[in-house]
């Protein structure tokens, strides 16, 4: 008890400084400086130690405009703390402050000369430049204990900045230089770089980046530079030229394929097939893993499936590796590939739910069960079996609480109640589901909400809705004519509703599955002509121009490419309607 009472009277002062903190922090964002600086006065006097409650204190006396105080309590802090002199920093920028810059150049330099004395003032000296935007003085600071002290590394906050002043080409050959020194930091500098780096090629920092490692890849051939630039053309989407560096490292040193198995499977998720093919070849060119050789194979088959019209062909496929390798625990995920073959191109789902349920009678984790029960929930749910599905999509929510398959099957019970015509339990889900840790799910998640939330309004009784959500539940199951007449029935009776855009979007996407392109144009512009500013006018645009692609028109694919490229700057077409573009244009893509 004594202990309990003990904590609870150490806790309480942690609390209320914690409070007085918010308070103060929150006065000085509103200005209120006078307010700020009376408890930033009582939490520095009660923790001297404590540098930022000195700082912030400072920061309002020279809000107020108060100079003079702030010079006099700086001075008693170094008299009762001489080490702490990164405040030299502090009084020469309360002088600059006013226009006294002779006196703040005398003491810059007085906080540099400290590093003569130790080095192991260089982080506090250097930040306190930067904190104050003195970025040369920063620089100096930095690079001069580096120089006194080889074993100080700064390089990341050189090179940081070097990118608030600018000067990209020192930023990045500073990160560069780190690498050449220790090729532990390739990663690192991804992470920094990766804020100037844009999926598009012509950006100018993706140009001198390119060209600073290029540079240094022509005087030595070290992995890092080819590591690098395959990451570079991965953000651009650049995926064949990705795959000429990963080559160049895999034969260089010969050990794991794990970047061009990675880079295939990222060509394949971007529709990319043609690099997928030679990423896999590869793998099965230079690899006795038989696990690898069996995902290999199977990439292969989801390019000849999402490309090949022969499915006799794809499914005599999948008979050769089942022949080869069996229905194992170590083959679940081509199980699960040939049923969704299965139901969503062979229009098979009662074999496919046998060979699911065949494939839980397995030996296998909860994790494999988790991905075999979701896509026999898919199943199901194609052949109308919505009870069935939901209860095996429970299961996976149940037994793997908070995983990414979890939070899958969550959205399933959503998108299957909202087929049902649910909408009060899918919108229950996916507010969940808005938080996922899966940026996909969370899109998705968003992108369901918003159709059920911005279509409730002005329809109480939910018709029109619901008329959606079968039309939408039928295209899920190819019924592609029945989709078709379902749309037109809000087409025409609910002309004016805010669910006309989506069900003429919906439309106009079964159009295109079934090849009806001409139709599928016609509601594109359609969603254009009534509302300009509407959020799906990017989106027919752009299908728009694939679709004048298609039918050889390639004026009007330009003309419609190029209306995203100057009026929708945000769009997520952007970067592939450039591309397009200027492949159509006839630039030469670099």
């Amino acid at each position: 008890m004594r202990k309990i009472i003990f904590f609870f009277l150490f806790l309480i002062p942690l609390i209320s400084w914690s409070q007085e903190q918010q308070l103060a922090y929150d006065y000085f964002r509103k200005g209120e400086y006078e307010k700020s600086a009376s408890i930033y006065e009582k939490l520095y006097v009660e923790n001297k130690f404590n540098a930022h409650y000195l700082s912030k204190l400072i920061d309002c006396y020279q809000q107020l405009e108060d100079f003079t105080k702030a010079k006099e309590t700086i001075d008693k802090h170094l008299k009762e703390f001489p080490k702490q002199v990164q405040f030299y920093v502090e009084i020469g920028y309360n002088y600059e402050l006013q226009h006294l810059q002779e006196q703040a150049d005398s003491f810059y330099e007085k906080a540099l000369k400290t590093l003569d004395v130790n080095t192991h003032y260089g982080y506090s000296v250097g930040k306190a430049f930067q904190d104050n935007h003195l970025l040369d003085y920063a620089l100096q600071a930095y690079k001069k204990t580096m120089e006194e002290n080889p074993k100080a590394n700064y390089n990341i906050q050189v090179a940081s900045i070097y990118g608030e002043k600018g000067e990209i080409n020192n930023m990045f050959d500073t990160y560069l230089s780190m690498v050449d020194a220790d090729e532990k930091y390739t990663k690192t500098i991804m992470r920094y770089i990766g804020k100037y780096i844009t999926d598009d090629s012509r950006n100018e920092y993706n140009v001198i980046f390119k060209k600073s490692v290029l540079k240094r890849l022509q005087s030595n051939q070290k992995n890092s530079w080819n590591e690098l630039m395959s990451w570079l053309f991965m953000q651009q989407k650049d995926y064949n030229k990705a795959f000429i560096q990963e080559k160049a490292l895999h034969k260089r040193s010969l050990e794991s394929l794990e970047g061009i198995i990675k880079l295939g499977e990222i060509s394949f998720d971007n529709k990319d097939y043609e690099t997928t093919e030679k990423c896999f070849d590869y793998v099965l060119e230079n690899t006795v893993d038989v696990v690898e050789i069996m995902d290999a194979k199977l990439y292969k088959l989801y390019v000849n499936i999402e490309t090949s019209i022969d499915l006799d062909l794809v499914n005599s496929q999948f008979q050769s590796l089942f022949n080869e390798y069996g229905k194992t625990t170590n083959t679940i995920d081509i199980q699960i590939a040939y049923a969704d073959f299965l139901t969503f191109k062979n229009n098979q789902p009662d074999q496919a739910i046998a060979v699911l349920k065949e494939a839980l009678k397995l030996r296998s984790t909860d994790f494999q069960k988790g991905a075999i029960k979701i896509k026999l929930g898919e199943v199901l749910v194609f052949n109308n079996r919505f009870n069935e599905a939901l209860i095996y999509f429970s299961q996976v929510q149940a037994t793997l609480k908070n995983h990414i398959l979890a939070q899958k099957a969550r959205f399933k019970v959503a998108q299957t109640s909202y087929y049902k015509g649910d909408f009060d339990w899918a919108e229950t889900q996916l507010k969940v589901l808005k938080g996922s840790t899966s940026q996909l799910i969370a899109n998705d998640a968003l992108d369901l909400s918003l159709i059920i939330n911005d279509n409730i309004v002005q329809d109480s009784l939910k018709i029109a809705l619901k008329t959606y959500a079968q039309a939408d539940l039928l295209a899920y199951q190819h019924k592609n004519q029945q989709a078709v007449d379902s749309l037109n029935i809000i087409l025409t009776q609910h002309k004016g509703h805010s669910i006309e855009d989506e069900a003429l979007f919906k439309q106009a996407q079964v159009f295109e599955e079934m090849k009806l392109y001409n139709m599928a144009a016609s509601n594109y512009l359609k969603i254009i002509n009534i509302n300009a500013e509407d959020i799906l006018v990017d989106d027919a645009y752009y299908k728009l121009g694939e679709i004048s692609f298609q039918l050889d028109n390639i004026e009007k694919a330009k003309e419609y490419y190029q209306k995203i490229i100057f009026d929708f700057p945000s769009s997520i077409h952007l970067v592939e309607a450039r591309k397009k573009f200027r492949k159509l244009r006839g630039d030469l893509i670099n």
